[in-house]
């Protein structure tokens, strides 16, 4: 414990913090409406010109016919598994052993609508269009995340995912996405969100990961499906009276950074490449295909705690505040960037990794 509180200290004590937009603190909604003259009126129960104009804005966006505006997207998306499976008739639906519905959520599918996953691939791998055919058991709904952030926000090609919608339709399956960062996956495909979004029958997108928004999601689909989310929104106590410090931050930090995506992206690659020269450092993916990936080490975690807090005071550059163990001798943690890596001078950036590199040698000379 002492060693991770140290750990956390030296992040927040380091002059440059490599990952993020910064703190999650206050500033981010005061910065948000710092340009609004407050003659606007609020959005009510779901309803008025703040909330409108945003759902519109989105559903042109990611090509949709229209989009709900939710306070979360563990809500969102388990109420698009619901009005899916409603309409088929079958209550199960079919996603990844690590998707955040199984493992964040209490279970909230299963015991709150009674919905059966049926889980595909092995956990470390992604969902392929063998996994999908193969299916034993029939579904209403196949639900993938872009990218899969559990194991390292490892991605399918465009073709697979082509292939993956066209088997879908096919055979009757809704495709739902689980896009909480399908902003940051954009670069990697070269296409617009539209395009992407065109292969789904549902998508849900985030605010606050790659935006950096407070909070907040949208569900987008056909206006039936959007007009259904609305009744179970309401039914989930979504329809708040008012939902515009989200939402305005949502629309401010959108406008800010989803054309930044390409930049972080490309600093992903290159940070990956820094730590993939250090001794007994791999990343997962090795060359990342977002801005977000894995680092795993060849250390144990307290061991690891100490030379990073180490590393970060005598360098100025912090890399993370948080390790998780891996196994007896190793660890790993999660690395998604923003604003933050933009700030930071090559030069300290360099000389992190090369002291951290040498720390890492000496250990294993020892």
């Amino acid at each position: 414990m002492e060693n991770k509180n140290t750990l956390i200290a030296a992040y927040k004590n380091a002059k440059y913090q490599v990952t993020g937009h910064g703190k999650r603190d206050v500033s981010v909604l005061l910065d948000s409406i710092s340009n609004q003259t407050g003659q606007e009126e609020s959005d009510m129960y779901g309803s008025g010109h703040i909330i409108d104009s945003f759902q519109e804005k989105m559903a042109d966006y990611l090509g949709k016919e229209s989009a709900v505006f939710f306070p979360s997207g563990t809500m969102a998306q388990q109420i698009a598994m619901r009005i899916w499976c409603d309409e088929k008739g079958i209550r199960k639906v079919a996603y990844h052993p690590l998707c955040h519905l199984e493992i964040h959520e209490e279970d909230g599918l299963k015991e709150l609508h009674h919905i059966e996953p049926v889980l595909l691939s092995d956990p470390n791998k992604i969902i392929k269009l063998d996994d999908v055919v193969n299916m034993k058991e029939d579904v209403s709904c196949l639900l993938l995340e872009l990218p899969q952030r559990e194991i390292g926000g490892q991605l399918p090609s465009f073709e697979e995912l082509q292939a993956t919608s066209d088997y879908c339709r096919e055979k009757g399956i809704k495709l739902h996405l689980d896009g909480a960062r399908l902003f940051e996956i954009l670069p990697f495909y070269k296409k617009t969100a539209a395009e992407v979004c065109a292969l789904f029958d549902s998508v849900y997108v985030s605010f606050y990961k790659g935006i950096g928004g407070v909070a907040g999601a949208v569900l987008a689909g056909p206006k039936d499906f959007t007009e259904k989310s609305k009744v179970w929104k309401r039914r989930h106590g979504g329809d708040l009276i008012s939902l515009y410090p989200y939402i305005i931050s949502a629309d401010f930090y959108f406008d800010q950074r989803v054309k930044k995506m390409e930049e972080y992206y490309e600093g992903a690659k290159e940070l990956a490449a820094l730590y993939n020269a250090c001794e007994g450092i791999r990343t997962l993916p090795i060359t990342p295909v977002s801005n977000m990936f894995h680092v795993h080490i060849q250390e144990p975690k307290h061991e690891m705690e100490r030379i990073l807090a180490d590393t970060y005071s005598e360098s100025g550059v912090g890399l993370t505040g948080h390790l998780r163990e891996n196994g007896e001798n190793r660890c790993f943690f999660e690395v998604s960037l923003g604003d933050n890596y933009l700030e930071v001078p090559n030069n300290d950036l360099k000389k992190m990794f090369t002291l951290l590199n040498k720390k890492l040698k000496t250990r294993t000379l020892v």
